[in-house]
């Protein structure tokens, strides 16, 4: 029964990556990372439910793409792969980076400061864009390698 688990996992996060490697998932995510730092800012925690409400939901509410030839799919394709394949390399450190310049970003909403708000948030959104490039090119370099399929 604890085998089942990872590939009941595999299975999901594969069907969850098939949706949002659509360009139209991708980039409305990316263009709403903002978004998060709305219910610390307001200290509204309604605000809060509709975040978290739509980043849970935007990874599957678009179909998916035909090919992939968007740079935002393949970063998103490239994204699963590298999850799976966990390798200890720059995108990690990028990863790293860019959680890091988040929680400044959530603190600097916290104590209501605008411009290190939007200072933090435009490095976490930079970074993410860094980070993109390296999960397209970690696909490109992959792209032979098994992706796990939905069953």
């Amino acid at each position: 029964m604890a085998a089942e688990a990872p590939a009941a996992f595999a299975r999901i996060r594969r069907a969850v990556f098939a949706r949002h490697a659509s360009p139209w998932s991708a980039w409305s995510r990316w263009a709403t990372t903002p978004l998060v730092l709305v219910p610390v800012w307001t200290r509204d925690w309604r605000h809060a439910a509709a975040v978290a409400a739509w980043m849970a939901l935007n990874p599957v509410l678009f179909p998916e793409p035909a090919d992939d030839r968007a740079w935002s799919t393949r970063a998103m394709l490239g994204e699963e792969q590298w999850i799976t394949d966990r390798p200890y390399d720059a995108a990690l450190a990028v990863q790293t980076a860019s959680s890091a310049a988040m929680l400044a970003a959530l603190a600097a909403a916290y104590r209501r400061r605008p411009v290190a708000t939007a200072a933090a948030a435009a490095t976490t959104m930079g970074l993410t864009m860094v980070y993109w490039q390296q999960m397209v090119d970690y696909y490109d370099h992959n792209r032979d390698g098994p992706v796990p399929a939905v069953d």
